[in-house]
């Protein structure tokens, strides 16, 4: 078995510039962690506005609509949904909400993404939450006129 002697390398990789560049993380990280101490409200507050938004935005792409007071309420969890919409806008809050939180434990294994897909349809009680798909399907636009876009075509089942 032959083995492999790394040592070379490295002292080429920590020269004077590098150890600097890894210093100045090093205390950029502490004034952010300060910065997020001191201004925690503020954060958390803009944390909120980009949820709202993320969630409309992704939603809108794949034609899902809700008002915009509907919409607030239900990223904050204050009222249940009415619609397959609003059913589906909750799913992806969910989803939204345990990646945000949990993300340093989510594997990127096939379970826990059937998981977060489980998680997106539970609201609306369709049956293929949480299972990989058996038909095609594209994302597409269709404007005033009735043309259809393209937007996005996924991979194939």
């Amino acid at each position: 078995m032959h083995t492999y002697d790394f040592t070379p390398k490295y002292e080429k990789l920590l020269t004077p510039d590098i150890v600097s560049l890894l210093t100045q993380i090093h205390e950029y990280k502490g004034e952010q962690a300060l910065f997020i101490e001191a201004k925690a409200d503020a954060l958390n507050k803009l944390v909120e506005i980009a949820k709202i938004q993320s969630t409309e935005a992704s939603n809108k792409i794949e034609g899902i609509y809700t008002s915009d007071e509907r919409l607030k309420k239900l990223v904050q969890d204050k009222t249940t949904p009415r619609t397959r919409n609003e059913q589906e806008i909750a799913g992806y809050r969910d989803v939204l909400a345990t990646i945000h939180e949990s993300f340093d434990y989510i594997p990127p294994k096939s379970s826990m993404i059937l998981q977060l897909h489980r998680d997106l349809y539970k609201f609306s009680g369709a049956s293929y939450g949480g299972h990989y798909k058996t038909s095609d399907n594209v994302i597409a636009e269709t404007d005033a006129l009735g043309n259809k876009t393209v937007r996005f075509q996924p991979l194939p089942a």
